[in-house]
């Protein structure tokens, strides 16, 4: 199949730092090429592919040259597919809603994944707008708040088998990694690793818009020695601070849509300790893969817990079910369904 696949300009394909919808996308076109398609990756030019790379824009915006305008690279994105369209046998969305008006007129088979959460003001009005757009979700809980738009699969994420290695240590501290948002729980891993005596390690972006709520709320307590702030981290610096953890804290209080850090830990043989919310259900087997916990005293006793799991295990539990190749052939599958009934 000739694939066209749209990536977000806000970061590379591979993002160099924190992104992870540019992560995935980055495995699941790689993974088609290796299946044999024609992959055309539409992203910014400092992306790396397996597959033919079509420059947008030349630098993610987010890296890139300072006071460039988000519109204007999202105005090259919808020329450049509505231009190239006719070329391919299907085309993915990974940019939300944006491009629905040019996809939904090129008569191109095309898909939509979402990647973020669906309970904002305004969406339900989209899906009025276009009730034919074919949309893949990455858990079914993300559904919950647009249960009339047309779903045509929930297609969890998956990474590279190989891409980070299990460690059978017990680890020595925990783990939180992601952004320093309220939501992802930053103040209750604090207080989770403190009263469990455990050191925590933070490996996070701090967004520009935060950057108050981290001087004024997080900062404080972080000591360098009992709560440390390492920054954002790369793949290669990904392995060994989630591979040393005792666990990876997800005390979120979101819808989170899907979560890749916690099959990421997983992948790394390390356990996750997480509140029951949005798509934690679906990815962690509680006793399994970690602990699901209601609040952030019950997450205190599970880190008490972590004994009785088997890093063995966790590492067996991903390979299982989040292998990138598992991820490409589902929507693979998708691709199929949808031109055939073209």
């Amino acid at each position: 199949m000739r694939i066209a696949q749209l990536a977000p300009l806000a970061e590379s394909v591979p993002p160099r730092l924190y992104g992870g919808t540019e992560r995935v996308i980055a495995w699941l076109v790689d993974e088609l090429v290796e299946l044999g398609h024609d992959v055309t990756l539409f992203a910014s030019g400092d992306s790396s592919t397996k597959a033919k790379l079509h420059t947008v824009w030349p630098r993610a915006l987010r890296l890139g040259r300072r006071g460039a305008d988000p519109n204007a690279a999202c105005a090259m994105l919808m020329e450049a597919i509505a231009e190239h369209a006719a070329g391919f046998d299907l085309i993915h969305s990974h940019v939300d809603w944006l491009p629905l008006p040019v996809l939904s007129r090129t008569g191109i088979p095309y898909l939509t994944t979402m990647h973020g959460r669906l309970d904002l003001p305004g969406l339900p009005d989209v899906i009025g707008a276009f009730p034919k757009a074919p949309f893949v979700s990455i858990s079914d809980n993300q559904r919950r708040p647009l249960p009339d738009a047309n779903w045509i699969a929930t297609i969890q994420h998956g990474l590279p088998k190989d891409l980070l290695r299990p460690s059978h240590e017990p680890g020595s501290y925990l783990a939180f990694l992601g952004r320093l948002t309220a939501d992802k729980g930053p103040e209750d891993a604090m207080r989770i690793a403190s009263a469990a005596r455990m050191p925590l390690r933070i490996a996070a972006k701090i967004p520009r818009a935060e950057t108050a709520y981290f001087k004024k709320t997080l900062e404080p307590s972080i000591d360098g020695d009992k709560i440390q702030l390492v920054g954002e981290v790369d793949e290669a610096r990904k392995q060994p601070f989630l591979a040393g953890a005792a666990a990876l804290l997800f005390p979120i209080s979101w819808p989170e849509p899907f979560g890749l850090v916690m099959i990421e830990a997983m992948a790394c043989g390390t356990p996750v300790i997480a509140y029951r919310s949005g798509s934690v259900p679906e990815v962690l087997e509680d006793g399994v893969t970690g602990f699901i916990v209601e609040n952030a005293e019950e997450a205190i006793a599970a880190v008490n817990k972590l004994g009785r799991l088997d890093r063995g295990t966790v590492r067996a539990r991903f390979e299982e079910r989040f292998v990138a190749t598992r991820m490409a052939r589902e929507y693979e599958g998708r691709y199929r369904e949808l031109i055939a009934r073209r």
